[in-house]
């Protein structure tokens, strides 16, 4: 299955008091709440890239599956991290205490960000959905 495609933020749940309890600023929250990024990917074989487009914000990642690599982070942070495939439609990875799962679906992307450690805060994951343009 290709993850290759641009995909349009449809709907997010818990973002406010996700990106608040992983260090961001109030201002950045309030200013990407109401944000619909693009996701694009594009894949060829075992090696990704990610771009993620918020208004004027522009994240970029690149990775082989299996190998360590070095991730931009929302926050501005770089962090060394492995992401995997899990069976044919997931990317999972964790960094900082952070599970992200990136699951295709048909045309529907689920980005899911369940952070162990934020449970601690009370606050529950991240959940976007994007639907390939």
């Amino acid at each position: 299955m290709s993850f290759s495609g641009k995909y349009q933020v449809q709907s997010q749940e818990n973002f406010e008091a996700f990106m608040k309890a992983a260090g961001l600023p109030d201002d950045v929250i309030q200013k990407g709440k109401d944000v619909k990024g693009v996701s694009e990917i594009v894949q060829n074989g075992n090696h990704f890239k990610l771009t993620i487009t918020s208004g004027n914000k522009v994240l970029v990642n690149e990775f082989t599956l299996g190998e360590e690599c070095q991730l931009n982070t929302l926050s501005g942070d770089k962090v060394k991290a492995v992401v995997n495939l899990q069976g044919s439609n997931k990317l999972v990875t964790t960094f900082k205490g952070i599970n992200s799962v990136i699951e295709l679906n048909g045309d529907t992307l689920i980005s899911v960000s369940d952070p162990v450690f934020l449970f601690l805060l009370g606050c529950g994951g991240w959940i976007q959905k994007a639907f390939r343009e």
